[in-house]
């Protein structure tokens, strides 16, 4: 029987679970913890096992056939508890042809050092699908019309018309509650789950990996650290200086050790969603950088760390655009991701000239977007891409600038620059 929630929200990645469960005899879908992995898989699934309850997990352990019912799609959630599970899981659709049959869930990513001795054998390459999953985006949140999409952009389809524009409190409750599926239907208290989250990170999340213990008020300073850099290329030297202060070369060099490991836990935990350089063929390849944007996976992490308000962000334009950049990228990477592209992001590290996102497509092709709070940035981004493009060999399918307070869907006569609200973005 199915396990459809009746006041489910679909999610971008239905699709491609239904798509895959036809393909392959597994999915795993990874990302981070109240991202909404468990609703979504169950969805899709006739039959589901918690890891996080004993009985099944000891069950699992002792061997993991134990647990398999004959309602496929199985739903094995938190499967890293037991990591045995993967092999047997790989094995068990090697048993025939027959698709479909498990859906695995996970917030952490399994390695040799929180496997608690046990190990993963085989990829699964072949059988078991990888799939990422996010927050939610505004589209899926209900809080974008939807009335443009980057595949109208790419096949220059866009219809041009007037929409309602948001508020600059309206975007920054937005920033402040996030992607959250708990959260999204709130309508006060709206910084409480990501203050929780960031606890739970600090206090918790962070000794899920048993290779040895890792001190709370460091990580907090680095979570910290990560949201004043949120959208900005900053290197680990910068978040050393901005958590310690050493004194000889010797504590440098532990520190650099630390931030990385510290980086690496919150990797596993899928909250950190950097954009790496784009590669392209510019004018002069040594002058494009190579260092990732940094970002947090949703923005109301960064605010939660910094204690930023709704009403601090409007005390604050800066800070505000650099968290409104924030939102816009990460609804960019599941966009971009549904329509199986990448983001990206490209700096000239001669002339400091940027691009905020790029979006490459599976046949090579790309879109180069500018973000901008609202509309006192857009003849400024207008000029930014028309640098890019006159300096860039191979052009770009479409051009953008995605804005926060703005009230049209537009193309610009001159340059055919899209102006695009986020608020009315799909993909």
């Amino acid at each position: 029987m199915s396990l459809k929630k009746e006041d489910y929200q679909k999610r971008l990645i239905d699709d491609k679970i239904t798509k895959y469960l036809q393909i392959f005899g597994a999915v795993s879908i990874e990302g981070a913890k109240w991202c909404g992995k468990t609703w979504t898989a169950l969805n899709h699934a006739n039959s589901v096992i918690y890891m996080t309850e004993r009985n099944p997990r000891d069950l699992a352990k002792i061997d993991p056939k134990y647990i398999f019912t004959k309602e496929r799609p199985e739903l094995i959630d938190e499967w890293q508890l037991v990591p045995s599970i993967w092999d047997a899981v790989r094995h068990e659709c090697d048993s025939d042809h027959n698709k479909g049959k498990f859906i695995l869930t996970g917030s952490t990513t399994l390695n040799n050092e929180n496997a608690e001795g046990e190990e993963v054998f085989h990829t699964g390459t072949g059988r078991i699908a990888m799939m990422k999953m996010y927050p939610m985006s505004l589209y899926e949140s209900g809080d974008s019309t939807g009335d443009v999409s980057i595949t109208d952009m790419i096949n220059g389809k866009v219809e041009c018309k007037h929409i309602k524009k948001a508020s600059l409190p309206e975007l920054a409750r937005l920033i402040v509650r996030g992607g959250w599926p708990e959260n999204v239907r709130l309508k006060k208290d709206i910084d409480i789950i990501p203050k929780s989250y960031i606890d739970s990170i600090v206090n918790k999340d962070i000794n899920e990996r048993k290779d040895k213990k890792r001190d709370a008020n460091k990580m907090r300073m680095l979570l910290r650290s990560l949201a004043r850099n949120e959208s900005s290329t900053a290197g680990n030297d910068t978040l050393v200086k901005d958590i310690e202060q050493y004194e000889t070369e010797e504590n440098l060099i532990e520190s650099r050790v630390t931030i990385a490991d510290y980086l690496s836990v919150l990797d596993d935990l899928h909250l950190i969603s950097n954009q790496e350089a784009f590669s392209i063929n510019y004018r002069s390849s040594k002058r494009v950088g190579k260092t990732p944007k940094r970002h947090l996976v949703d923005p109301s992490l960064s605010c939660a760390a910094l204690g930023l308000t709704e009403e601090k962000l409007m005390d604050d334009l800066h800070t505000f655009g650099l968290m409104f950049e924030s939102l816009v990228a990460r609804d960019l990477r599941i966009y971009s991701e549904y329509l199986d592209g990448h983001l990206y992001h490209f700096r000239d590290n001669t002339s400091g000239e940027e691009v905020d996102a790029i979006i490459e497509f599976r046949d090579g092709s790309y879109g180069a977007i500018e973000i901008k709070l609202s509309d006192l940035g857009i003849e400024e981004a207008k000029k930014s891409l028309m640098h890019f493009y006159d300096k860039v060999e191979k052009k770009p399918k479409f051009m953008c600038i995605i804005v926060g307070h703005y009230e049209a869907i537009v193309e610009d006569k001159e340059t055919g620059i899209y102006i695009v609200p986020i608020t009315a973005l799909k993909p």
